[in-house]
């Protein structure tokens, strides 16, 4: 039960610092676009971002929900 709360506690802060991230660069690139300069590369790099925040915070999610369920099976349970 502990391994579910630390590793929510470990991806959830990281999952939505790294979503903000890559959507403040993607927002970078595509201003960048507007202006004809340079923006592909930036746009790769804040998609790649972006996704990996998503991925963290679904991770995080899903050891949140083993968590609060094992949670809920241990208070259940006859004693």
């Amino acid at each position: 039960m502990q391994e579910h709360f630390e590793k929510w506690s470990r991806f959830s802060v990281p999952g939505l610092i790294l979503t903000g991230l890559g959507l403040s660069i993607i927002g970078h690139a595509t201003i960048n676009k507007a202006k004809g300069r340079g923006w592909f590369l930036q746009g790769v790099i804040g998609l790649v971002v972006f996704n990996t925040g998503l991925a963290l915070f679904g991770e995080s999610v899903k050891a949140r929900a083993l968590y609060e369920t094992e949670l809920n099976r241990y208070r259940n349970a006859p004693r």
